[in-house]
């Protein structure tokens, strides 16, 4: 990433609705200074409200930042930490800059990485660097095109898709970036596996 902006958490929580555990739930297992991005847009605006707050509770326990996919008005109303602008709304990045949100875009091909560059993005979620649930049979990036995309952006790249700490760590050696990584289902493989132990481990009554 360039000097322009601040430095983004490392590890980020993407909400889905589809997932069967809340995002609240995967928000605590989240390292302190991680991020999330509440999609969940098919929410009415007064339940999504609700569970941003919710959220925002739980990030000034664990220093975590939040964005809200969205209008950069109301992601400031609201009171998130940023913004995650989908392409579509790259117009409306200017006013992110001048609310002093945080700004991320999701990036797929080279025109969206020009486009997040111009947009002065200070993240970008580079997806999918490996076969997803989110999309299945749909074609991958593979790491060198993945890393042409995170140097034509401008910004500092986060890779999603099929991603775990381990591949992060693989991925961050193999580039010499200071790459993110973002991910749906690992934080819900990890909750998954807690809830078995935690079962195991109980005590019978």
């Amino acid at each position: 990433m360039t000097g322009r902006h601040p430095l983004l958490p490392n590890a980020w929580l993407f909400s889905d609705e589809r997932t069967l555990v809340g995002i609240a739930e995967l928000a605590a297992l989240l390292p302190p200074g991680s991020g999330i991005v509440l999609r969940h847009d098919s929410l009415a605006p007064a339940a999504r409200w609700r569970l941003l707050r919710r959220l925002m509770r739980i990030a000034r326990t664990r220093a975590l930042t939040v964005l809200l996919a969205g209008p950069p008005a109301t992601a400031r109303r609201w009171g998130a930490d940023g913004v995650h602008l989908r392409q579509r709304d790259a117009t409306q990045a200017g006013q992110a800059h001048r609310l002093g949100l945080l700004l991320t875009m999701p990036v797929h091909d080279v025109q969206e990485a020009h486009r997040a560059c111009r947009a002065g993005a200070g993240g970008v979620f580079i997806s999918p660097l490996h076969p997803t649930r989110s999309h299945p049979g749909a074609p991958v990036l593979g790491r060198a095109a993945w890393l042409r995309l995170a140097r034509l952006s401008g910004a500092q790249p986060i890779a999603l898709g099929g991603m775990t700490a381990a591949r992060a760590r693989a991925l961050s050696r193999a580039s010499g970036l200071r790459s993110g990584w973002a991910a749906i289902d690992a934080w819900e493989k990890m909750e998954t596996k807690r809830r078995k132990r935690q079962k195991r481990n109980a005590v019978p009554t």
